[in-house]
């Protein structure tokens, strides 16, 4: 182990979810490991196998282990004991600390390394998991055995760190009573480029009618409806716009059916999943507003994404993503309902300008790098580290 902190530590960095990125857990995971990583830190990212393309060109090593699709999702489960490779592979690291971003298959691997190495390990909690297993199981009973097997697995972590005040909330609701940090996400703040709308109108066959985005899994617990229903009612009043959503997820054709049956048809685009960056950057800058309803979000990385491209949103009054919001100023607030979305909406989409200079507040005073948010875990991490050392 590396005793002194001067030295570059070896972290080993554990998700199920990771390349190529299909949520926000992933995308965490991948950040830190790329920011960590050109920050001279020597770093391993432990995940289920997946056709991630070429990796020569990542500031990080990977260490995947065979994985299997998981039906009507965008995920594999990764499956290690079936992998004898795997296990002489992560056997040959000497991590100094095991961060694990998920409380599932490689998070447990995370503890198993910690614990038979005697090294510190970080957990971070990512989402409303017990909203998670309801969905799955549709029972309350199950969610909540669910819920408690977690709070299991984050009681063995050394320290436990949320991304939003909102999360360190939930996480307490579901009966842990450790200290929580707050460590926020970072994001790639940059300028972008006026060509990348132009491309991305034209890609989409977008016109010069006001443009409503949503970036996202398409899943209905991310208040997807509140959003068709807000639409459908601005579409009544006959107010011109394109509602677009960017992503894909398990809903698509039953949201796809609901905007039909909303009259929403030749208002709405749905991208799928978007590959190339240049494209979602321009939708980001395209759009007049971002519309981000969802009450499931333990933190929005696309509000920030957004607000780097000079686009403000709409989110719910006191959600996670609410929390980098000035109402007015920066981005707008409504209420968890229909109507409340649709008169803020309404309301907004009379003044274009007024949006623009949101905007512009938005990306003065909503995006923080990756860079800066991994000096804060850096030191958090060569903290645990030296405490570590001295119980040894």
């Amino acid at each position: 182990m590396n005793t002194s902190m001067n030295k570059k530590m070896k972290i080993g960095q554990f998700s199920d979810s990771f390349l190529p990125i299909v949520d926000g857990v992933g995308r965490v995971a991948f950040n830190y490991c790329n920011t960590l990583g050109k920050k001279g830190q020597e770093v391993v990212a432990i995940c289920p196998m997946e056709d991630m393309g070429y990796r020569g060109n990542f500031p990080f090593e990977i260490i995947d282990y065979y994985s299997a699709t998981v039906p009507t999702t965008a995920y594999n489960a990764g499956v290690p004991d079936l992998d004898t490779h795997f296990k002489k592979r992560l056997e040959m690291n000497k991590f100094d600390i095991v961060h694990v971003h998920t409380p599932f298959i490689a998070g447990f691997e995370g503890l198993k390394y910690a614990e038979k190495h005697h090294v510190p390990v970080v957990g971070s909690f990512h989402s409303k998991y017990y909203d998670d297993f309801y969905q799955i199981t549709k029972s309350k009973h199950l969610a909540k055995i669910g819920t408690d097997a977690l709070l299991k697995f984050y009681d063995h972590c050394d320290e436990v760190w949320t991304v939003s005040k909102n999360s360190a909330d939930t996480l307490r609701s579901y009966g842990f009573k450790k200290e929580i940090i707050v460590i926020e996400n970072g994001m790639e703040v940059k300028d972008i480029d006026e060509s990348l709308a132009v491309k991305a109108k034209k890609h989409y066959q977008l016109n010069d009618e006001i443009v409503l985005l949503y970036v996202g899994q398409i899943n209905w617990k991310k208040n997807l409806e509140r959003i068709l229903n807000a639409c459908a009612l601005l579409k009544k009043d006959k107010i011109k716009f394109q509602l677009v959503f960017a992503g894909k997820g398990p809903h698509e054709k039953e949201v796809k059916k609901r905007a039909q049956d909303l009259n929403l048809s030749d208002n709405f685009t749905m991208t799928g999943h978007i590959l190339d960056e240049e494209l979602l950057y321009g939708l980001y800058s395209l759009a007049d507003l971002f519309v981000f309803p969802s009450q499931y979000d333990t933190y929005s990385m696309v509000v920030r994404e957004a607000a780097n491209a000079k686009t403000a949103s709409v989110v719910v009054k006191d959600s996670a993503p609410a929390e980098c919001i000035e109402d007015g100023i920066n981005g707008l607030l409504c209420l968890d309902n229909d109507l409340s979305l649709y008169k803020v909406l309404k309301d907004a989409l009379k003044d274009r300008d007024k949006l623009k200079e949101m905007g512009i507040k938005a990306k003065e005073s909503i995006p923080v790098s990756w860079d800066v948010i991994m000096d804060q875990a850096l030191e958090r991490y060569k903290n645990l580290i030296k405490n570590n050392s001295k119980k040894a």
